[in-house]
């Protein structure tokens, strides 16, 4: 079982957005961050790009990859994160959150169509950036598949992959996800993942302000992250927590600084 690194960043600023603050890695961290990738001569491949290796099964390829993923759409990706990348020659995935676009810290619509012709996969991150697991089906059927049709007409293009706010899931929403002709959808779980894993439910490795080139290192020796075979007990209990709080307040759950941001 060849098992992958995938990196999950939100923002990379000196100065982090305030919805993003806890998720933001600096400039320079940054840097340190590829600079491990590009010592160990890894193969940077967009998580389509994974997952056509994976259905190829090019186990060579796999053994000396890495996925950089992007969540949200900040606008500090152009102007922070795609330099550093191209400076490398690494390419990432950026997962865009569509009806935030053109608010103060994020990217604007004319911005994809160029971070397409630079090698930057764009993939679905929701319209409002809500726990989907929360929403009635339709509601969360809007939020995938009006996503993905927004941004295929402003890219000309498919969009292949998507990824969940919060890294929130359940197995109706990958089901919607799949339904809406999405290829592939990330979530988190914080460990490695692998060729084995339901291409719905891809594993990540969430970068915070605080990960530092140690750790970064060791994810990208295939070591250090958590284990793959159990969820932790807090995680079940928290989403049963979250579930049990929509039902009860009919209130499905969103960030009150998303909700703020989203038009």
């Amino acid at each position: 079982m060849t098992l992958v690194p995938i990196l999950l960043y939100h923002s990379i600023a000196d100065a982090p957005p305030s919805v993003a603050r806890d998720f933001t890695v600096d400039a320079a961290t940054f840097g340190l961050h590829l600079d491990l990738v590009a010592e160990r001569e890894l193969d940077a491949l967009t998580v389509s790009d994974f997952v056509d290796a994976v259905r190829r099964r090019d186990e060579s390829r796999l053994a000396r990859a890495v996925v950089i993923t992007f969540d949200d759409g900040f606008r500090d990706f152009a102007t922070g994160a795609l330099p550093a990348l191209r400076q490398r020659g690494l390419t990432a995935t950026l997962y865009v959150t569509t009806g935030v676009l053109g608010a103060a810290p994020m990217l604007d619509w004319s911005q994809l169509a160029e971070l397409r012709a630079a090698g930057v996969e764009i993939g679905g991150h929701t319209h409002t950036h809500p726990q989907l697991d929360t929403l009635a089906p339709r509601a969360a059927r809007q939020e995938i598949a009006g996503c993905k049709a927004l941004l295929e007409q402003s890219l000309g293009e498919p969009v292949r992959s998507f990824a969940y706010p919060h890294g929130y899931s359940s197995r109706r929403v990958r089901r919607l996800v799949e339904q809406a002709g999405y290829e592939s959808a990330c979530g988190v779980k914080n460990t490695l993942s692998a060729g084995e894993d339901d291409r719905f439910a891809l594993s990540r490795l969430m970068v915070r302000s605080s990960t530092g080139p140690d750790e970064i290192g060791r994810w990208l020796d295939r070591v250090g992250a958590g284990p793959r075979d159990r969820e932790a007990v807090r995680t079940r209990a928290w989403r049963a927590y979250r579930r049990a709080r929509a039902l009860v307040t009919r209130r499905p759950g969103a960030d009150p600084e998303w909700r703020a941001l989203s038009h």
